[in-house]
Formats: C-alpha cells, sequence, structure tokens
C-alpha cells in the first residue's frame, strides 16, 4: 500500500506535539477508534526503541502490527519501523512531521505505508482498499490529537506495560 496521510494544525508548541507523539503510552487515547488491543512492548515508551503491538481494526480485515521508534530528531521527525499480518511478514512505515506555523500553530503530518512482498498480502491490500480505511483512520486519529492537545487531556489516559506496578508506591 502505497503512503496514506494526514495533516492538520495544532495550537501548542512543536516541543509539546513532539514529545505527546513520541510516547506510545499515550497512543490510544487519540487512535483508539481504529487501533485495538495496544501495549507497549517494552517497560520505556518513549523515545528511539520504545514499541508496540496494536491491531488495526479499520476495514474488512484486522490486521495485527509491531511498530517501534527507529529514529526521532526532536522536535520535528519520528520515524517508526514494524512488521504486521500474517506472521508479520508485511514491513510498515509511520512518518510523524512536525513543522511550525504562524504564531503557536504546529503542522502535524503522518504518513503511514506498507511493502509487502508477498503476492497475496499486495492482493489483499489491494482488494480490501485498505488504504481508504487507514486514511480516514489516520485523519480522524489527527483531529482527536488536536482536541487533547489544547485541552491538556492527553496524558489522562496512558497505557501501561503489562505485569508492571499497579500501585502508586514510586517503584516501577
Amino acid at each position: 500500500m502505497g503512503p496514506v496521510s494526514a495533516e492538520i494544525e495544532v495550537d501548542v508548541s512543536r516541543r509539546r506535539a513532539f514529545r505527546a507523539l513520541a510516547d506510545l503510552a499515550l497512543r490510544p487515547s487519540f487512535t483508539d477508534h481504529f487501533l485495538a488491543g495496544f501495549h507497549p512492548t517494552k517497560i520505556e515508551s518513549s523515545g528511539v526503541g520504545a514499541g508496540a503491538r496494536f491491531r488495526f481494526t479499520c476495514g474488512p480485515r484486522d490486521v495485527w502490527t509491531d511498530t517501534a521508534i527507529a529514529e526521532a530528531e526532536e522536535p520535528h521527525r519520528i520515524l517508526e519501523h514494524g512488521r504486521g499480518g500474517r506472521g508479520n511478514r508485511i514491513p510498515s512505515t509511520t512518518l510523524w512531521e512536525l513543522t511550525e506555523g504562524p504564531g503557536s500553530l504546529t503542522t502535524v503530518r503522518v504518513s503511514y505505508w506498507t511493502e509487502p512482498g508477498n503476492p497475496v498480502d499486495r492482493a489483499l491490500e489491494l482488494l480490501t482498499a485498505s488504504s481508504i480505511a487507514y486514511e480516514r483512520g489516520w485523519r480522524r486519529a489527527l483531529h482527536r490529537l488536536r482536541d487533547q492537545l489544547e485541552t491538556e487531556e492527553l496524558g489522562a489516559r496512558r497505557v501501561a506495560v503489562a505485569g508492571g506496578n499497579r500501585h502508586a508506591t514510586g517503584v516501577p
């Protein structure tokens, strides 16, 4: 599937938007309408090396996907590489780009694409028109991200790694 992208302007600083996007534990708060079963794969949920596993529930098929932050150039760009589909055989890439706008506006752009090597996987992506559902999902996610960043509600629903300490003792 070729790149699908969505873009939105957010009335927060670029650094604040970058920190929110680089923390995978915050991702479900604005993507849970088309990503399900989201859980971090490492205790550290932000920065290079942080990873997560989730299921895309948009379109006619559900696809499990892993992603990990490969590059983080604060406050400009976050690059995630992952694999998904049957046996994790479909490479995927997610690119977040943040540019400064006039005043305190920040333009957030997300691009997502897959590179199926198997002809059956490629045919399934084409026949199910998954790019349309992914683009719609990312567009809605950016609207929800903007609303949560501008009202400062984003940190309310963090996802923790399984097996962590559930009590507020300060010990992870």
